[in-house]
């Protein structure tokens, strides 16, 4: 196995770290300083300035992404039993909160051109028991927000969206987690807007909703020793808001690379549409804010993702798989579903690939990228 670096590598965090190390070190410092770690002034900052920048009100900030789903429901009022649509083609994390809430989560089919849920799938997986439905506004793109609304509306459903992978996408008029009654953010490091660790965020534009959010975040406990809530503790961190602060001024720029980056990669791989590579749709334009670049590998090509997957890597290549396995046909959620359920997931499941994306992506690595793709079909 080859210890060299790769050509192009999937991520590189140094090109955003790099020239703002100076004012993340400072932000750190201070913070050690005034030794202020815990739902401090570094948190409520950030809180503030995320919850505007999404165009909403409020911002609570969690230790993770997937708690601000789980405790999001709960604030909600959503009950132990009800039925939460969700998409068959997620993160498993969006069914793990679900479940952690007591709900229960029901699959539908996404769209095989743009990987979002499937509204008009998700008409036939209303019940009488169905109170929620979550978005899943994947690889960067939001879920159309008026036909959302539309269904919601028609059914009665809260909307709850999952904006893990859309720091600032918008569609519509609408910035992403604006929509619905609240909306859950990953601050994951490889996330548009990522920390040094695990951190989340819950937005929304209820302040009671919001209130009982900073409860259930800390231990059931609007204030010290009084517990009115079965909470626990989940609070994003003041050093972790700290760098965060710092970022998020660059986070409109450092999207707008990532739309550059994803236009090259559109014109230069138009070529190979009949060689079987695809691109994931963008019906966003410029909303798109490409948390992934992501291909298919259609029955079109002359190879399969995998073997694609080994060349690239042969060529310096980095690449990755978002997802390769459905949630229906993970082993520990097996009772969502049956393979055939969701064919659209399954399928795509077996021919998405996400090439490098990342804010300074340069447009001769991008050219080094598909280059490495027409060799691999041609060999």
């Amino acid at each position: 196995m080859s210890n060299r670096p790769p050509k192009v590598p999937f991520v590189n965090f140094s090109l955003q770290h790099q020239p703002i190390q100076s004012q993340i070190a400072e932000a750190i410092r201070k913070i050690i300083q005034e030794g202020d770690f815990i739902l401090g002034h570094a948190l409520a900052e950030f809180e503030t300035a995320f919850a505007a920048a999404s165009g909403v009100k409020y911002g609570v900030g969690l230790a993770c992404g997937t708690d601000a789903i789980a405790l999001g429901l709960q604030a909600c009022g959503i009950n132990p039993g009800d039925e939460i649509i969700i998409p068959a083609n997620t993160f498993i994390a969006t069914a793990i909160a679900v479940v952690q809430a007591k709900a229960i989560p029901i699959l539908v089919d996404c769209d095989p051109e743009t990987a979002l849920i499937d509204l008009t799938a998700a008409e036939t997986a209303v019940t009488s028991k169905t109170k929620a439905i979550i978005p899943v506004h994947l690889y960067g793109q939001m879920v159309s927000p008026r036909q959302l609304l539309d269904f919601a509306n028609r059914h009665d459903l809260i909307i709850f969206e999952d904006a893990a992978q859309a720091h600032l996408a918008h569609r519509e008029g609408y910035r992403a987690g604006s929509i619905g009654k609240a909306a859950a953010f990953s601050f994951y490091p490889s996330k548009n807007l990522g920390s040094f660790g695990d951190g989340g965020m819950l937005i929304t534009n209820d302040a009671q909703l919001a209130d009982k959010m900073r409860t259930l975040r800390n231990y059931g406990a609007p204030s010290k020793y009084l517990h009115t809530e079965i909470g626990t503790n989940s609070r994003l961190d003041n050093l972790q808001a700290a760098v965060l602060n710092v970022k998020l001024p660059y986070l409109e720029k450092w999207n707008r690379d990532r739309t550059d980056a994803a236009q090259h990669y559109n014109t230069l791989l138009a070529p190979l549409k009949h060689k079987g590579i695809v691109p994931i749709a963008n019906h966003s334009s410029s909303g798109h804010i490409y948390h992934l670049y992501v291909i298919k590998i259609t029955e079109e090509s002359s190879i399969n993702r995998n073997t694609l997957q080994e060349k690239l890597g042969q060529h310096g290549i980095q690449t990755g798989i978002h997802y390769p396995i459905p949630c229906h046909l993970q082993p520990a959620y097996q009772n969502l579903g049956n393979r055939g359920d969701f064919l659209h997931a399954e399928t795509l499941c077996e021919q998405i690939l996400s090439l490098p994306m990342y804010p300074g992506l340069s447009n001769t690595q991008i050219e080094q990228v598909v280059r490495a793709i027409v060799l691999s079909l041609n060999c």
